[in-house]
């Protein structure tokens, strides 16, 4: 059996030390949306289920929710509907003309494919600053011009921009491993152009539409930065209300108990995807 070395050890530490960093705030998150006292001070005392209730129900005077605090609860409730809609509407319109556009580039020559990729990851390693700001100028100009006014249509618009190269990227390398004579072969068995690339293509690469929309949704449930930008004063997402909460210095706990709900959600979703090939691999 072989000694473990002092790297090895530090090796161990360092991963440690890397999983507190990480989990700190979500145990801190845990204990806050149970508490049902205001004081952050108070953390981890009198269990409730209070703040995720509060997301669920209106009732706030069965709840002892303080009034001051009813106002802000309800404008987090509009933040997570509308986070939910840009975010479901930008997956699925990027996911559509992702794998499009990645049907596209895949049977052009290769001097052309090159330059469409180039194009098509600009968006991926611009910093989401340049990006949010670029898009602001671009709106600012529509709204002059066309009296675009900014609001959930820009940032569903942002959202599909920033997400459709996503959608490329996990699409093209499932595209380059299908038998290239699949479009061909449906053709000659009396398929239209369209219903080949529905009825052949696309089933051949839904592993990597799937990877694509899940890619379109996590970018865009939790984006901020470029939100802030094209977003105007009426419209905002949760993220962008929590920023707005922090500058005021209130933030009610039932964030906290959203937060924990959309953790676990992704927690589980993570977990089923990495048993599922264990499985497979257990059925041979």
């Amino acid at each position: 059996m072989r000694k473990r070395s002092a790297f090895d050890y530090s090796a161990i530490v360092l991963t440690v030390i890397a999983f507190i960093i990480i989990y700190a705030p979500v145990i801190l998150i845990i204990c806050t949306s149970f508490t049902e006292t205001y004081s952050l001070s108070q953390i981890g005392s009198n269990f409730s289920f209070k703040w995720y209730k509060s997301l669920f129900s209106s009732d706030y005077d069965a709840l002892l929710i303080a009034d001051r605090y009813r106002a802000n609860i309800d404008d987090l409730k509009i933040a997570i509907g509308n986070t939910f809609l840009i975010t479901i509407l930008s997956t699925l319109i990027s996911t559509i003309f992702g794998t499009m556009f990645s049907i596209g580039i895949h049977y052009f020559s290769k001097k052309h494919r090159t330059w469409f990729m180039v194009l098509n990851n600009m968006p991926v390693v611009n910093p989401d600053i340049v990006t949010g700001f670029l898009l602001l100028l671009v709106f600012v100009l529509f709204q002059t011009i066309f009296g675009l006014q900014r609001g959930w249509f820009t940032v569903l618009l942002s959202h599909i921009f920033f997400s459709i190269p996503y959608v490329v990227l996990s699409v093209l390398p499932r595209l380059n491993q299908i038998d290239p004579n699949t479009y061909e072969a449906a053709r000659d068995l009396g398929c239209t152009r369209m219903g080949a690339i529905i009825k052949a293509v696309v089933p051949s690469i839904s592993t990597g539409i799937i990877s694509g929309a899940m890619f379109a949704f996590t970018m865009s449930i939790d984006d901020f930065v470029i939100t802030m930008f094209v977003s105007g004063t009426e419209f905002f997402n949760v993220s962008t209300w929590i920023d707005s909460c922090m500058r005021r210095g209130f933030i009610p706990k039932t964030v906290y108990s959203y937060n924990f709900i959309v953790f676990v959600v992704a927690s589980v979703v993570v977990i089923m995807s990495n048993l599922k090939p264990n499985k497979k691999k257990g059925a041979y």
